[in-house]
This record gives structure tokens, C-alpha cells and sequence, in this order.
């Protein structure tokens, strides 16, 4: 969606309307000091201990839902970020929700719904001049895999500087043919560049291994998928790729933009990708850094330099300090079960033998782990990693975990009755789900099987967050894809669950649980992979295909509300010149009067797509239908979005439209 775009619904009057939600505070009341970065510091343990509004008593479909959302130009991959008492050149005092999108666009919104717009976007491509995203698409080869469909943008979770107001982020566009990635300094205030960025991100290395030339690899930014969350530590940016040949690490100085250092894993083979799911690099207090590598070539044993299926620490300058490898790495990388698969979290200082502790998980299973065929979860002493033992692991305990592996990070939450770790994970590659597991953590040391699961199977996983006051009122969240990992982009909607973190047996809510009872509410936005609900100030933010949904305590005011059928629609590959139709309801779900001024198709190729409808004024409880007419004109994916402008709250919504031509 264009700034212009926005700027026209500014001017039409249309003002959010904002639910009366018990015990939210002003602005201006909080000491929160926010969610800055990917699962909420950088020992990534996903946990709020500032959150004093929602708690295991009053989180419940009958209390609890979405209460309103916010239309993106693009999927939201990474985690929503959240900044309170955000002072907006003009506009205020705001606490600000912060979210990025496969558009390479950048939103600012009022947390708190109290702006029917965006306080600021930017975006970072021009069409008009040839920049845009990266097209998951090539006319010599149209039926290559895409991880990310339809485009690819900005791809990881940025991260944030309160000290300076600055948020740091890596953008993937084409221009004219020629692909570029770029670091990013920008001010939440006003979205504005800083420090004299962008900064174009080059580099290379020496090494012999795949695509290398007289012995030196150069970082290419076609095929280089930055996947991993930014991490901000030493007073430098962090970060990681994975890609077709191998994988990369960098960091640069947070107030010049200046490289500081670059690496691959794996200079003289190949592999080695940095990507954890979406999962951020780890820093401790000391501000060494942990990175999870990927499957690539193992060699650091008898003297080489290429750490794949390796948890490496670095120093702040990434030189290596030490490593763990599992005994099984060949077999990892020949069976693809890399340790990389899922991101690591550095435990709070615990009172056992050891004080300094990370754990990490990936894929797992037969062949590679037949003693139980399940991955393991490795618990590590972060002073002495382990390295590498052919006959037993050096690690503090090895717990069997989910079946086939974790495409996700684990969440940390120390309660009054005791400290304990969550997990979902899959049960095989490909897509069949598992439990929401915990684990009681006693004097450092893991439970051997979780004291309590959850009652529902997650699909493919999740990354759970807690919310809590302290050790009290805890709460675990988790967002889950209905659609398996490997369908894209997915039409079924996200599902938020909340779980009580004391005995997550006990489930709180879930999103799916009102429209099971056939009321037209809660219904979120079209799921993406891994994604990983924000929570503060009463909150939670869930980033999606087609729109940032905002779940809350519900109100009590009289009002309209706009229920979608369909919050995004793939139309089945279409010969080019050919049309293809796709119908969706729109619902008047509150009690109040609906008023539809218009429907409008928008987004990157708005051209191909026609809509007719039949939506003007709906009663409570009545319906109106939106035809969409799909025609490509050329091959590949196009996408756009039909906006509806009305008076509920959340206007504009919108339904995600993607096609083919073939």
C-alpha cells in the first residue's frame, strides 16, 4: 500500500474506532520500556515480565479477541516490534507498533488503535524507477522452489536503539536487473534515514570452497536470504544469511554503518546457512555472540575452518572463541538435519552447577538419532561449549525433543512455583505437527520428558512467547499456520492460542474457538510461517500474510465490524489471457450499522484483477459478496489486494489476492 494510497483514507474522514478496553493507561503511563528486539532481548528467552493487564483470569473468548487490525502492502515475516511513549513529529506522544513487510515497506502504528492510519510508512523500492522487491519467479525457470512467495523484501526482524531511536533493518530489492541488499538506519520517529545509510552491503573472503575465484568468495546478494533477526550488541549490528551456496555472518558499527567484519562458516566447502526459522543470533551479558549454522561442511576438528551443523561463539569482532558440534554432524549434513533449523536461547543465570547456560535444537529423527528417533535438545555450558567428540557429546544434558525436529525457538519463564521451558516442534519433516511441550528447568537441568503438553496439536510448530507480571500470571502465546510449511503463500488464517505457562495443558484461548461456535469473530489475517506473536501493554500483535491483527480485552461499545470470509485468496494457475473468479463474504458481525463507501483494487498488479460487489449498507448480521475476476497478462506470480473502506474499526481491511500465469 503507497503512502498516497494511505493519505487518501486519512482524508476520508474514516477514524478508528477504538474499543473500550478495561485498565488500558495512557501513553504517558507506562515503564515498559518495550519489544525491542526478536523474542524480546538477546538471550531470545521471548519473555514480558512487565505485562500487568492480561493475566490467566480474564484472557478467555468470552473476555478476550481481536479488536482491531492494521492493512501492510506485504507479508509480515518478522516480529512486530513495540515502543511506548514514541514522541511523532506533529502527531504527539504515541506507544508504537513497528512492523516490515516482503515489500520492503517499514509501518509506524498506534498500538493502541487510536489512528486509522499509519503514524509514518516508508518504503523502499520505486517501480516506477525498477526497484522492487525480489520476485519469486524467473522465466527460465518457473517452477523453482520459492521459501517465500511472492516476493521477497524484508525478511528478518529488525531491531531497535532506544537510546538513539533507531531501528536497523536489511532490505533485498532488483533494480533494473541487478540485485542489491542493504543496511538500514532509521529513525522511529519519522521513519527517516540516519548515520548516512543505506549502506550497500558488500564484502568478501577468502576461501576455496563453492563459487570462489582465485581462492577469494565474494558475498552475492542474489541468492544471500537474509532470514536470521538483526541482534544489536558492542554497540554493532549483527548479521546473518543463509543461501543457495553458503551462509554469512557481518557485523557493522551502529553509528557509521561501517563493516567491522565478515565471515562465512563455510569458506572452503559449501552450506553453513545462518536462518533458525526467523530466529535471532544471541548475545550474553558479556557480549559474546552464539550462531546456529546450518548443515555445510564440517572440518574444525582436524584443523580446517568450516563449522557447519556447529553452535559457534564468537567475540565482538566474530572471532572464534568456541564451538559445539554434535557427534552425528555427518550424518546431519548428509540427511539434511541441520542444527540450524531452530535459533538458540541463552537461559537467565541459573543456581546449579552451571550459571551460564544455552540451549539449542534442530531437526532430528531416524537415521541420524535412532535412540530415541527424536531431536535432541542440547543443553551447553556457554564457557565451555563442548566442541566436538566422536564418541560422546561434551554437553551438560541431552533430552529427547519432538520426533522430527524444530523449526523454532523455545520460550524461557521463571515462575513462583518454578522455572520452565516451552517447545513446539514437528513430529516428522513435511509438516505434521506436535504438542506445545514444557519442560521444568530444577538447578539448571531440563525435566527428561515434559511435565505437561498442550491439549491441540500445532501443525508445524511455533515460536511461543510469555507474557507476565513478574513470576506471576503467566501466560505462554503461540501463532500458528494451518497450512503446512511447504504450501505457498497459504490461505488459512493465523490462529492465536494462549496457554497458562503454570500447566499449559490448560488452554486459555484461541482465536479458532469463536468461529467453531459460528460467531463471525477473531478470525486473523492469512498465516505466515514462523511467526511470533508480540505482547505488551495489554496487547498482542500478530503479524500475517495481509495485515498486523491486534488482540485485546473486548469492550462493551456499539459498534460495526467488518468479518471477512476470506482474508486472502491464491486463484489456481491460470493460462495467460484466461480469467479466473474468486467470491468472498463480507459480514457485518457488529451492532451497528455497516457502511461500505468503496472497494478498490490495489497493490503491485492491481491491473489484472477486477472486482465487482454488492456491499453499500449492512445491517447487523447482514452480508455482501466482493467478485474478484483474475486475468494474467504475463507468467509468474501477481498479486494485489481488494481494499474496503468502511466504518468499523480497522478500516481499510482487505483481502490478499495472489495468482499465476503460466
Amino acid at each position: 500500500m503507497s503512502q498516497r494510497m494511505f493519505s487518501a483514507f486519512a482524508k476520508s474522514g474514516l477514524l478508528l474506532l477504538v474499543l473500550t478496553v478495561a485498565g488500558l493507561p495512557p501513553a504517558g503511563a507506562q515503564t515498559f520500556t518495550g519489544v525491542l528486539t526478536q523474542h524480546n532481548d538477546n538471550g531470545r528467552t521471548g519473555q514480558n515480565l512487565n505485562e500487568t493487564i492480561l493475566t490467566p483470569q480474564n484472557v478467555s473468548s468470552s473476555t478476550f479477541g481481536k479488536v482491531f487490525s492494521y492493512s501492510v502492502d506485504g507479508q509480515i515475516y518478522g516480529q512486530p516490534l513495540y515502543v511506548p511513549n514514541v514522541s511523532i513529529p506533529g502527531q504527539g506522544t504515541h506507544n508504537v507498533v513497528y512492523v516490515a513487510t516482503q515489500n520492503d515497506s517499514v509501518y509506524a502504528f498506534d498500538a493502541d488503535g487510536l489512528s486509522s492510519t499509519a503514524l509514518w510508512q516508508v518504503s523502499f523500492v520505486n517501480p516506477a524507477l525498477g526497484i522492487t522487491p525480489v520476485l519469486c519467479y524467473s522465466p527460465g525457470n518457473p517452477n523453482k522452489y520459492c521459501s517465500i512467495y511472492p516476493v521477497t523484501g524484508i525478511n528478518s526482524t529488525p531491531v531497535i536503539d532506544p537510546s538513539t531511536n533507531t531501528m536497523y533493518l536489511v532490505t533485498r530489492t532488483i533494480n533494473t536487473g541487478r540485485y542489491y541488499q542493504a543496511l538500514h538506519a532509521i529513525d522511529i520517529t519519522t521513519g527517516a534515514e540516519k548515520f548516512g545509510g543505506p549502506r550497500n552491503i558488500t564484502g568478501s573472503v577468502l576461501g576455496t570452497g563453492l563459487g570462489s575465484k582465485n581462492g577469494v568468495i565474494a558475498f552475492p546478494p542474489a541468492t544471500s536470504i537474509q532470514r536470521a533477526a538483526l541482534l544489536l550488541a558492542n554497540g554493532r549490528v549483527y548479521i546473518g544469511w543463509a543461501g543457495v551456496t553458503r551462509g554469512w555472518l557481518m557485523a557493522y558499527d551502529a553509528l557509521t554503518l561501517k563493516q567491522k567484519a565478515i565471515l562465512t562458516p563455510t569458506p572452503n566447502s559449501q552450506g553453513g546457512g545462518i536462518w533458525a526459522s526467523g530466529n535471532g543470533l544471541v548475545a550474553d551479558a558479556a557480549g559474546e555472540v552464539y550462531v546456529a549454522v546450518s548443515d555445510g561442511g564440517f572440518d574444525v576438528n582436524t584443523g580446517g575452518t568450516d563449522y557447519g551443523d556447529t553452535l559457534v561463539k564468537y567475540d565482538a569482532s566474530l572471532n572464534v572463541l568456541d564451538y559445539f558440534t554434535p557427534l552425528d554432524q555427518n550424518c546431519r549434513a548428509l540427511n539434511d538435519m541441520d542444527l540450524g533449523s531452530g535459533g538458540p536461547i541463552a537461559l537467565p543465570t541459573q543456581p546449579g552447577n552451571v550459571p551460564n547456560e544455552l540451549l539449542i535444537a534442530g531437526k532430528g529423527g531416524s537415521p541420524c538419532d535412532l535412540n530415541p528417533a527424536a531431536s535432541p535438545l542440547y543443553l551447553l555450558n556457554q564457557n565451555a561449549l563442548g566442541q566436538y567428540n566422536t564418541t560422546q557429546d561434551q554437553d551438560v544434558q541431552e533430552v529427547a525433543g519432538a520426533p522430527g525436529g524444530y523449526w523454532s525457538s523455545p520460550a524461557y519463564w521463571q515462575g513462583a512455583g518454578g522455572a520452565n521451558m516451552y517447545f513446539a516442534g514437528v513430529t516428522a519433516e513435511g509438516g505434521k505437527g506436535d504438542y506445545l511441550n514444557m519442560y521444568s528447568v530444577t538447578n539448571g537441568t531440563l525435566s527428561t520428558a515434559p511435565v505437561a503438553h498442550s491439549s491441540n496439536v500445532l501443525p508445524v510448530g511455533a515460536t511461543p512467547s510469555v507474557s507476565a507480571n513478574g513470576n506471576t500470571n503467566g501466560i505462554v502465546w503461540a501463532v500458528v499456520r494451518p497450512d503446512a510449511l511447504g504450501i505457498e503463500p497459504g490461505i488459512g488464517a493465523a490462529v492465536l492460542y494462549a496457554y497458562d505457562a503454570t500447566n499449559v495443558s490448560n488452554m486459555l484461548y484461541s482465536s479458532a474457538t469463536a468461529l467453531s461456535q459460528g460467531v463471525p469473530r477473531d478470525r486473523g489475517g492469512c498465516a505466515n510461517k514462523f511467526a511470533v506473536p508480540t505482547i505488551a501493554n495489554g496487547r498482542v500483535y500478530v503479524g500475517t500474510q495481509n495485515e498486523l491483527d491486534v488482540f485485546g480485552l473486548l469492550g462493551s461499545a456499539t459498534a460495526p465490524n467488518v468479518y471477512l470470509g476470506n482474508t486472502c485468496w491464491s486463484y489456481p494457475r491460470s493460462t495467460v489471457g484466461t480469467s479466473v473468479i474468486g467470491r468472498f463474504s463480507v459480514v457485518n458481525s457488529g451492532n451497528a450499522t455497516l457502511t461500505i463507501n468503496n472497494v478498490t483494487i490495489t497493490g503491485t498488479n492491481f491491473a489484472d484483477f477486477t472486482q465487482t460487489n454488492t456491499c453499500t449498507s449492512l445491517a447487523p448480521g447482514a452480508k455482501c459478496v466482493i467478485t474478484v475476476t483474475f486475468k494474467p497478462s504475463k507468467l509468474g506470480p501477481e498479486s494485489a489486494y481488494a481494499m474496503i473502506t468502511d466504518n468499523a474499526v480497522g478500516s481499510p481491511h482487505n483481502i490478499f489476492l495472489v495468482g499465476s500465469g503460466k
